[in-house]
């Protein structure tokens, strides 16, 4: 067994309240390594039909994120781990100011940040054809602005052991269908890279981790068929997998790997 060196590290995670999800996946892995771990969550209301929200499909990945951490925390509480839940919303500059000074109250420091949160377009409304400012907007201040002052607070609250890991998507160059979110998270991939550099003075590694298709309960049988024949392994990406990525970067064996975006999607959009 792999010892990350977790131990009484704190971590900050958004986009936590789908059980399914990678936040909610990548808390859980922390809280097996004894890390204390704060959940940032904000429910996100779309519209679902609850008589499918017994199987994958959009029905029950919406209705997941209307929801708030109560499933997760369970299993934190059965673990008996040490544990925050802050609900907010990062594209908020006063909420990020907020969230950092609950979690400074509570633990005295963040070790550890996952940049997780984001938001897209489920209209239909994200191609050029058909784009509002609306969209862009709205994209833009979760999964670049939001993710921005997070790692500022981060940067301006860091007390020695410093490790910002950012979610982005593996085609995210290029993402045709969802052209704003896509290029919100190669946004968010530069982004990386240039911290990266601003602040390897302090001993701060940041890095991305892009996911491929990955099942956090969106994808429905349907689609799973069309999907996986463009995955060289040969079958979806699963949380743990990512979650598993993030805890190697988020501990000292990655010291020296830093301004990186690593695809975890088994050779998918390479």
């Amino acid at each position: 067994m792999i010892n990350y060196g977790l131990k009484d590290k704190v971590v900050l995670i958004t986009g936590t309240n789908n059980p399914q999800g990678i936040g909610a996946t990548t808390a859980l892995a922390f809280a097996r390594e004894e890390a204390k771990v704060v959940l940032v969550y904000k429910k996100v209301f779309r519209p679902f039909d609850p008589n499918r929200t017994d199987r994958n499909g959009v029905d029950r990945y919406y209705h997941a994120n209307a929801g708030d951490t109560q499933a997760v925390e369970a299993e934190l509480k059965q673990m008996g781990a040490d544990y925050l839940v802050i609900e907010s919303d990062i594209a908020d500059e006063e909420a990020v100011k907020a969230i950092y000074a609950s979690a400074m109250e509570r633990y005295g420091r963040v070790d550890i940040l996952v940049n997780n949160a984001a938001t897209d377009d489920e209209n239909g409304l994200d191609t050029i054809e058909q784009i509002t400012r609306e969209v862009i907007d709205d994209t833009f201040a979760v999964n670049v602005r939001g993710s921005i002052m997070m790692m500022r607070e981060f940067v301006n609250h860091r007390t020695g052991y410093g490790r910002i890991i950012n979610l982005s998507t593996d085609a995210s160059q290029v993402f045709a269908g969802q052209i704003t979110y896509g290029a919100s998270k190669a946004t968010l991939e530069a982004l990386t890279r240039s911290i990266a550099l601003e602040v390897a003075k302090y001993g701060i590694t940041v890095n991305c981790v892009a996911p491929g298709p990955t099942q956090t309960g969106w994808i429905d049988e349907e689609l799973a068929e069309a999907v996986i024949p463009l995955i060289p392994m040969g079958k979806l990406i699963e949380p743990e997998d990512i979650a598993d990525t993030i805890l190697f970067l988020a501990s000292e064996r990655a010291r020296m790997l830093t301004g990186q975006v690593i695809k975890v999607s088994g050779g998918h959009a390479l």
